[in-house]
């Protein structure tokens, strides 16, 4: 059996998507062309085009994946098998690759400044998202204004995603985790 045909059959829009899961990581969303995701997968123009249209529709798509995957900075706030505080704390874990990546989220609604645009309106979700998650958490912890605290602590995740991606530094979350922890002191003992 040809070893080649076969991985053109079955599984296309899985290759698709982890084709251009790869490129977006490493050269960006604008500077990967769909041809060069058909090639990667190997799919052929045709099959990337019936299961994606346009290449808005596979970043979407390919956003899609990574919220459900749980491997976003925001994943580990519905895990129910950590306490709610150190679901919190581990916003500012980068997960460890190389190079440090940042938050797609915030990379894709860079690339999509149009806030009109439907990947920018995807990402804008996906960060009300975080923030409607974090106030879940506080709320339960006792905080008495959730939503503010709230957008403080998501404000320090996203930034400190945004920062140990220019430094390439895994690690810089350390810092905001700090100034998380004296919020959410505050905000607790407040209550």
């Amino acid at each position: 059996m040809n070893t080649t045909a076969s991985r053109r059959g079955r599984g296309g829009r899985e290759r698709i998507l982890a084709a251009a899961a790869r490129l977006f990581a490493t050269q960006g969303i604008g500077a990967t062309g769909m041809e060069q995701v058909a090639e990667q997968a190997p799919v052929s123009k045709r099959t990337l085009y019936a299961h994606f249209r346009t290449k808005n529709d596979l970043v979407i798509a390919h956003l899609r994946d990574l919220a459900l995957s749980g491997a976003t900075l925001e994943g580990v706030l519905t895990r129910e098998d950590i306490p709610p505080r150190d679901r919190i704390r581990r916003l500012f874990d980068q997960p460890v690759a190389a190079p440090v990546r940042g938050c797609p989220f915030i990379d894709a609604a860079a690339e999509f400044p149009d806030p009109e645009s439907a990947v920018h309106s995807y990402a804008r979700e996906q960060k009300l998202r975080m923030v409607a998650l974090i106030a879940d958490l506080v709320t339960e912890l006792g905080c008495r204004e959730p939503l503010l605290l709230a957008e403080q602590l998501a404000t320090l995740a996203d930034g400190a995603a945004s920062r140990a991606m220019v430094l390439d530094d895994a690690d810089y979350g350390r810092h905001a985790r700090a100034a998380a922890e004296v919020l959410l002191d505050q905000a607790l003992r407040e209550t």
